[in-house]
């Protein structure tokens, strides 16, 4: 039999996909010493998981209430109901294309202009970075001058967040973090309830659902989660989705051609290279996977990036394919979704249909301004993370579309 693998071994860290295939082939229900947690690794175990009622998100308790505050990942049956009815109308229909979509399309174009003229750019240093961020601040309307230190902000708060090796350091930056964006966030909450204007942080003070309000410390808490959770997946999923056009070069062809084809794109991403390779969760009571039994009271580690790999459950799951046929692309990002890259069930993320239209407005403002996109001479691509997973950076050749509107 192989060795288990080691998820925190430098091996894994710079290619786990090859570890996956061992640990769904022969540790399907894995303890991991170094983690104190069960890995789960095949894609029946894994979405089974989210939609499983004995299995919770109690582990947030530890994992991020320390640093966000309690949020809606911790909730559950009615009042995580009423907080996603105040929030879900945010992210999606009407307000998402009126009022979201417009802002998102001119950070994305005004950052394209910022470089289109150079001809080369690092697209993880010079657009992905702070793309999502800058858009978090815009639909808050808060100064755009101030997206380096929100930027600051999420690198802390992420870096305690993903410290599944329990690094102090970390920890003590991501609670400054924590102090730090309350002490900033407070009084624009408190000013917008005096004052409320027409964006994200006004609807979140004056929206309620089912008689339930969001008070100040829910809603910054709840910036404090979209900023990571927004950022880390937006940010990591631009440059993923066009390293992955650019190696198959027929199918970024084929998305220059039908701007309709960026949607299973970034699905097929989330699928083949997910920015979140792996969620935790609680198990409350004794629960039977399909390699074996964890007991009640355990901290489970789903290997998202391991169970969108599953050949049980994909076809050529190795191979990255914007037309396969087991997914349903118009699915992809709703908790019907074939793919575990947003968890599924209850606690599907909320802002699932954020990510499609950042994604889908960055991509399609890239590819009308860059033609003849190309790895810059020497690249070598450097992916890396565990709980996260991304490029180091992206560095690309262009011809700048002269007809280009920036901003």
């Amino acid at each position: 039999m192989t060795d288990a693998p080691d998820i925190l071994s430098p091996e894994y860290d710079a290619d786990p996909y090859p570890f996956y295939k061992v640990l769904r082939d022969e540790f399907p229900v894995m303890w991991h010493e170094g983690t104190q947690a069960f890995v789960i690794s095949r894609y029946e175990d894994v979405a089974g998981a989210f939609r499983n009622p004995q299995i919770s998100s109690r582990n947030y308790e530890w994992q991020t209430e320390p640093v966000h505050g309690r949020t809606i990942l911790q909730m559950e049956g009615k009042e995580h109901s009423s907080y996603r009815g105040i929030v879900n109308p945010i992210f999606r229909g009407s307000y998402l294309e009126q009022s979201i979509v417009p802002a998102i399309t001119k950070a994305a174009r005004q950052q394209i202009g910022e470089f289109l003229a150079d001809g080369e750019v690092d697209l993880c240093k010079r657009f992905s970075t702070y793309y999502p961020i800058g858009v978090i601040v815009q639909l808050l309307d808060l100064p755009m001058e101030d997206v380096p230190q929100f930027y600051e902000w999420y690198t802390m708060i992420m870096d305690f967040v993903s410290n599944i090796t329990g690094d102090e350091e970390k920890n003590r930056r991501g609670m400054a973090a924590r102090v730090e964006m309350g002490e900033y966030l407070m009084p624009k909450i408190a000013e917008r309830r005096a004052n409320p204007g027409d964006d994200l942080l006004t609807a979140m003070v004056t929206k309620q659902f089912d008689g339930v309000q969001m008070s100040d410390d829910d809603i910054r808490g709840f910036c404090s989660l979209l900023l990571t959770a927004g950022g880390e997946t937006t940010e990591k999923a631009i440059t993923l989705t066009m390293r992955n056009l650019l190696d198959n070069p027929e199918q970024m062809a084929e998305v220059r051609a039908d701007r309709q084809l960026i949607g299973p794109a970034f699905a097929e991403t989330l699928r083949f290279t997910g920015p979140v390779q792996m969620i935790m969760r609680h198990t409350d009571e004794d629960v039977e996977f399909s390699g074996g039994t964890v007991a009640a009271g355990h901290t489970l580690e789903l290997l998202l990036g391991a169970a969108n790999r599953d050949p049980e459950a994909f076809d050529e799951p190795d191979r990255f394919n914007i037309h396969r046929s087991d997914m349903e692309f118009d699915k992809a990002f709703t908790a019907a979704a074939d793919h575990t890259a947003f968890a599924l069930g209850r606690h599907f993320c909320v802002g699932s249909m954020l990510a499609r239209a950042e994604l889908t407005v960055a991509m399609d403002a890239l590819l009308d301004a860059m033609d003849d996109i190309a790895y810059a001479d020497g690249y070598e691509q450097v992916e890396t993370g565990v709980y996260t997973r991304g490029l180091t950076s992206l560095p690309l050749t262009f011809t700048p579309n002269p007809n280009f509107v920036a901003g």
